[in-house]
């Protein structure tokens, strides 16, 4: 009878053990995750981000390490072609979406931050695939703009200009998304935008899809603002940011960690100067190990724009495009004011975007 209870004793802590493993593609680790920390047999608990480490089949690979190389880069000037060019050979990492059934639809979402109510508007690809990871792009409204100003593109171009111009060139490869900022702006109070960001990225990732080596981040002034405090503060998370005329406003915690760095600014900005642009461009200059430069900008009155690209750690790439206009979203050379169809802006991120794949 003894032997009979002890084998029974044996048989439940298997079974124990058995049932807190986490399935293939399940979350198994990351920042307050209170669940299953190892995989059923074939898969391994492999790290993302700080909040996020999933079951993968396959080897283990616990540091989630990316192999990443990119050439030597040159000064360029508007109208020549780049000698920039970058290929990442890193591995997806799969959201927990992905192989099941979409949980999410376009449109506008509500969500409660810190108690209070949070709205964005998604956008996914037609024809969506559960099983192909798509990329995560989040554009950043201006301040007084609205999370429909950059889904629809209305207030420089309608449809050209969704999403900063990114939804034209992407196509169907990505997951777009337009928060809206309280009261119109990105003030970051203690962080709790930065924490809707989170909240956004957890919620969408569960319901799609998601490569989560492939999240961006762009927005004009105030959305370059919080761009750049993604960066700062999750550099980790994101994979790259394209700041456009953005200023220290939305804060900047941490800030000591590398991140693709790509940034557009006017020489005539009178809103934002360009010497704030530079400096936070700097910051992640010796963040990424780039070797020093003192870039060329276009004089006033040349209506063009000078490219440069940086030469930095592998993987870290910056960029900067300084273009002879003011605060504008849509610069194109030529002309001081905003065109949603002729601005070099969505091509030059949407290049600097698509390099990591």
């Amino acid at each position: 009878m003894k032997s009979i209870l002890v084998g029974i004793s044996a048989l439940a802590g298997l079974a124990q053990v058995a049932f807190s493993q986490q399935t293939l593609w399940g979350q198994c680790g990351g920042i307050g995750w209170t669940g299953p920390t190892t995989c059923v047999s074939g898969a391994c608990c492999t790290y993302s981000n700080p909040y996020y480490s999933q079951c993968l089949s396959g080897s283990c690979n616990p540091g989630g390490g990316q192999t990443t190389t990119v050439a030597t880069t040159t000064t360029t000037r508007a109208g020549t072609t780049s000698t920039t060019t970058a290929s990442s050979s890193g591995s997806t990492v799969l959201s927990p979406g992905c192989g099941r059934s979409a949980t999410l639809t376009s449109g506008t979402k509500s969500m409660t931050v810190n108690g209070k109510t949070r709205q964005y508007i998604l956008r996914v690809p037609n024809n969506y695939d559960p099983n192909k990871p798509y990329k995560l792009i989040f554009g950043l409204h201006w301040l007084g703009g609205t999370m429909t100003d950059v889904a629809t593109g209305q207030t420089v171009q309608r449809d050209v200009w969704s999403y900063y111009g990114l939804q034209q060139l992407a196509g169907e490869t990505a997951i777009f998304v337009a928060p809206q900022g309280l009261n119109n702006g990105w003030g970051n109070s203690g962080g709790e935008d930065v924490t809707f960001v989170d909240q956004m990225i957890s919620t969408i990732e569960a319901g799609l899809c998601v490569n989560q080596r492939q999240r961006f981040a762009t927005g004009f002034s105030y959305g370059g603002a919080m761009s750049y405090s993604l960066a700062c503060s999750r550099a980790n998370v994101f994979r790259a940011v394209a700041v456009l005329s953005g200023g220290l406003l939305s804060g900047c915690s941490g800030g000591n960690d590398p991140i693709a760095y790509l940034a557009i600014h006017g020489i005539r900005d009178s809103t934002l100067n360009i010497g704030g642009g530079r400096t936070l461009r700097d910051r992640f200059v010796r963040n990424n190990g780039c070797a020093s430069l003192s870039p060329a900008e276009p004089s006033q009155g040349s209506l063009t724009h000078i490219k440069t690209s940086y030469s930095c750690r592998a993987g870290y790439p910056v960029t900067w495009i300084a273009f002879d206009a003011g605060h504008i979203a849509a610069p194109r050379d030529g002309s001081t004011s905003d065109s949603g169809s002729l601005t070099f802006s969505p091509k030059e991120t949407w290049s600097f975007f698509s390099q990591f794949n």
